[in-house]
């Protein structure tokens, strides 16, 4: 790990040009590389070389975003894939088979909740939804001979539940399993959950990590720490037939995970992120820390003007004292959480649709967190596949509207806002 500041590695890491090369990083748009021997080829197969050999599996693009993201949240590698959802599905897929179990908070986001509750269930993997709230004792309740990991948001997508990551790693460790959380909205900028105890980090990169909703993309990062031949994880500690015998916890020590993920999962599943969009993923990384302050601090602002609304029945932000995980925010994100905002609107569903039909500045789009400000109704939309039942266990009400404040000008954002509640 460098040692330079966190908004410094935004811009500096991952690629360093040697003499006479770009100053900036080049799209290596091949998906294949040359070499002078087939003697090499075969070390690189063997994972005896480095070197690219097919960009399915590694291109030098990619590679250095993966290695920038790996420095911004204190990794020991990571890897990037097409989506976030694909991330997910090859971070659970990468220790866990047929007839395993999973634990997962019950307020995340509901793409990744159908992922774990319906094709999951398909593949023989069970997943119980919990109650992130709970106490250690209550949650221990839930785990099981074959229960392989613990997974949760930093904060939940929309019903912004601040998960206490240093509870759940508890839990997790104490029963020799690994914690993965999604760090999505609150970006290695905002809280680094690998210092809280968290194993695997995720990101739907498609977010704040790009910041201008032109490119999907996921990453997987490792943070070396679990011990995974601890008899749980066969896959990760007994030889793989697929790959010369590999044995990765023996083969690959801290990296066993991250290496296991790219040369089985990623080989056989191909869910690979173009060259392009890692360029212009990177591209996004170099204003992070900068746009996070801006998101933060303009949906303070707006959360404060909603709380005072006579039109407004209730607001959640983490950022707000009335919060009920403020404490949990300022903890492990001293400096801001993210720039979603949920609010209820007086009146209902009807309310609601009134006034985001009414809103000029910010756009109605099925995606959050990028330089725009936009607005959801998620029982409707990106939750609508969800049982009536799913929709309260995830903090979902018929009334809510999930807004995702952008880094326009504070005082244009309120104005937008005001108007369309005059329009209620």
């Amino acid at each position: 790990m460098s040692k330079y500041h966190i908004d410094t590695k935004c811009i500096q890491e991952g690629y360093q040009p040697k003499n006479g090369e770009a100053r900036v990083l080049p799209i290596y748009q091949s998906t294949t590389y040359k070499y002078d021997s087939s003697e090499h080829v075969g070390k690189l197969f063997d994972l005896q070389a480095e070197g690219f050999f097919y960009t399915r599996l590694a291109n030098p693009t990619v590679d250095c975003v993966e290695r920038k993201i790996a420095e911004l949240e204190g990794g020991i590698g990571a890897m990037c894939t097409s989506s976030g959802q694909a991330a997910n599905m090859v971070a659970i897929l990468n220790v866990c088979n047929s007839g395993d179990h999973i634990i997962s908070s019950g307020t995340i986001y509901g793409g990744t909740m159908n992922l774990f509750a319906v094709t999951f269930a398909r593949m023989g993997i069970e997943c119980t939804f919990v109650d992130s709230d709970a106490s250690i004792d209550e949650l221990q309740k839930e785990i099981k001979d074959n229960t392989k990991l613990i997974f949760a948001e930093t904060i939940s997508n929309p019903s912004l539940v601040v998960a206490d990551i240093e509870k759940l790693a508890k839990l997790a460790h104490s029963n020799d399993l690994p914690l993965f959380i999604d760090n999505t909205f609150a970006t290695p900028i905002n809280c680094r959950p690998f210092e809280y105890g968290a194993d695997i980090v995720i990101h739907s990169t498609s977010k704040y990590m790009d910041g201008h909703a032109v490119a999907l993309g996921g990453v997987i990062i490792d943070s070396g720490n679990f011990s995974w031949d601890n008899g749980k994880f066969p896959g990760l500690s007994t030889p793989d037939d697929s790959y010369h015998g590999m044995v990765y916890t023996r083969d690959c020590g801290k990296a066993a995970f991250i290496t296991k993920a790219r040369v089985q999962l990623m080989r056989d599943m191909g869910m690979a992120p173009s060259p392009n969009n890692a360029f212009l993923l990177n591209l996004g990384l170099e204003t992070l820390h900068l746009r996070m302050e801006r998101h933060c601090s303009n949906a303070q602002s707006v959360a404060e003007y909603l709380e005072k609304h006579k039109q407004v029945s209730w607001v959640n932000y983490p950022g707000l004292k009335s919060n009920k995980y403020y404490d949990l925010a300022k903890k492990y994100m001293p400096i801001g959480t993210s720039g979603v905002i949920s609010f209820g609107i007086t009146g209902g569903r009807e309310a609601a649709v009134k006034f985001m039909d009414s809103l000029k500045l910010a756009a109605i789009v099925v995606h959050v967190a990028d330089a725009r400000t936009s607005v959801l109704h998620p029982a409707s939309t990106t939750h609508r596949q969800l049982t009536d039942q799913q929709l309260v266990e995830c903090g979902i009400t018929p009334d809510m509207i999930r807004m995702s404040i952008g880094i326009e000008n504070v005082d244009d954002i309120i104005a937008d806002i005001e108007q369309a509640f005059s329009n209620i």
